[in-house]
């Protein structure tokens, strides 16, 4: 359904190549999962109607194919019978693949279950970390990067045995 390729494709340069390609922690998440403090706007946000922040990183992690509407929907219709978190905690998975983050500090069901705000305050910090914002629509970050002529980070796949 969504491929094998990561969110973000580069085109032309190498991911090292890239201005904030270095600054990054590779294999690390940006932030801790209680470091909601470091965006405001995204906190309170999510405090008041945690399925518009969920929807918008929907869309940024499966590329537009889920649009924002819809996974706000969904969110929001689950969340009134208290199990959001079981449409949420396989989009942190598939956000960790594309950036090859390590699933912490415990397991994606179980960080969703109990932090599910945080987790998607987290999750969004993320991709704005990582060049993608997700305030904005999917296409807008693709014009955006194309105007810009920046390559969003691409994941860097380790070695398999």
């Amino acid at each position: 359904m969504y491929g094998d390729g990561p969110v973000f494709k580069a085109e032309g340069a190498s991911f090292r190549d890239q201005p904030y390609g270095r600054e990054l922690p590779q294999g690390l998440w940006t932030t801790g999962l209680c470091d909601c403090h470091q965006d405001g706007h995204i906190c309170v946000q999510t405090a008041i109607m945690p399925c518009i922040s969920f929807a918008q990183n929907t869309e940024i992690v499966n590329r537009g194919t889920i649009p924002c509407m819809d996974a706000g929907l969904i969110h929001l219709a689950l969340g009134f019978v208290g199990c959001c978190w079981l449409y949420a905690f396989p989009k942190r998975s598939r956000l960790r693949e594309h950036f090859a983050l390590p699933e912490e500090p415990c397991g994606d069901f179980w960080v969703h279950l109990f932090c599910t705000s945080c987790a998607i305050c987290q999750e969004s910090r993320e991709l704005k970390n990582r060049g993608a914002d997700p305030s904005i629509s999917w296409l807008s970050n693709v014009e955006k990067w194309s105007r810009e002529k920046v390559t969003p980070p691409i994941v860097v796949p380790g070695m398999n045995r």
